[in-house]
């Protein structure tokens, strides 16, 4: 079986957690990493081969935000595989956030802190801007460059023969309140992020009803708060080091804190064992622990109007048929 595996910069935290869950799983799985930097992927090869030396692990260089990048790596995917087992889509960005404190404050005080806590609601905001081409930046690497990626690689993803699977990560940050149709770039707003994540679970849900019937099947999953990379530059890390006794406590009212990349890589590993026919295509598979470091995966449906999803798909198919005629040059 084959897995390829997309990541922004290098990868790390929960990638390299699972590329090595993976491989325990299924030491004959070939393991394709798909990183924008081609030195820390190859870096991240050695990593992985140090402790699994027979498997099977390859890398291709491709930055999911940039259109002529994607289509480059697709058309050398469609030569080097026959078809792709799974597709672990986990790319993503949040460039400079910043931390409401005056909110956090607040919901100290009304009680609702914890929710903030952990889906990060109203305390969370990003600063965007507009990619070479001409798209909003967290939008076009989250979503829509895994979008052109998976059809350009239709024809190494479904078949009647065999199962393909999408496994999208996304986020307990991924709110309807920070999406619209009318601005699903969002350009006009300052929760990127979240507005990325939620379009993320309205393509899942449209791709099952479009590509089920030809063997492809799209799941979402949560990895929950893990300390990685990302994390670490919402805030200083020596007050991620403060805080982290604090974290650990409050592990036992909030499950998904899973705080390390083993446990956060839970549901997608989970995800990797299961036959796509029997899951539920509006659940999210969340990754959670418990407060004594237990792992386990909790399945939540999904805060989606069909209706919207089905539009916002065509305003995907919309923009890639722009995005193709602009780069009608690098097509087959």
């Amino acid at each position: 079986r084959s897995a390829l595996y997309l990541t922004p910069y290098r990868c790390s935290g929960v990638g390299l957690a699972l590329c090595r869950r993976l491989l325990e799983e299924d030491g004959r799985i070939h393991l394709c990493i798909a990183c924008r930097n081609a030195q820390k992927s190859e870096a991240t090869r050695d990593l992985i081969l140090a402790t699994h030396p027979a498997a099977q692990v390859s890398t291709v260089e491709v930055d999911l935000g940039n259109l002529a990048s994607v289509l480059h790596v697709a058309r050398e995917l469609r030569c080097r595989f026959q078809r792709l087992d799974f597709v672990y889509l986990n790319a993503g960005i949040m460039p400079n956030p910043h931390v409401n404190f005056k909110a956090l404050w607040h919901g100290l005080l009304t009680g609702k802190v914890l929710h903030m806590l952990t889906t990060a609601e109203g305390i969370m905001t990003q600063t965007d801007r507009l990619n070479g081409d001409g798209l909003q930046e967290v939008f076009a690497t989250n979503l829509f460059g895994h979008f052109i990626l998976i059809r350009q690689l239709e024809s190494l993803l479904c078949s009647n023969e065999k199962p393909s699977r999408l496994i999208w990560t996304s986020s307990s940050n991924a709110r309807e309140s920070a999406f619209s149709l009318s601005d699903y770039q969002h350009a006009k707003g300052q929760e990127s992020y979240s507005s990325s994540k939620y379009a993320t679970d309205l393509t899942s849900v449209v791709l099952n009803r479009k590509f089920n019937k030809q063997g492809l099947y799209s799941s979402v999953v949560c990895p929950g708060l893990v300390m990685s990379n990302m994390t670490y530059r919402i805030l200083p890390v020596f007050l991620w080091k403060l805080l982290m006794p604090i974290m650990w406590l409050i592990r036992f009212f909030a499950k998904t804190y899973t705080l390390t990349p083993y446990n956060g890589a839970e549901a997608h590993v989970w995800l990797f064992k299961q036959k796509p026919e029997y899951l539920d295509a509006l659940v999210k598979y969340h990754s959670c622990t418990s407060g004594l470091g237990k792992s386990y995966v909790e399945p939540r449906k999904i805060d989606v109007d069909e209706e919207t999803a089905e539009k916002f798909y065509q305003k995907l198919l919309e923009l890639e048929k722009q995005a193709l005629e602009r780069y009608s040059d690098l097509l087959d």
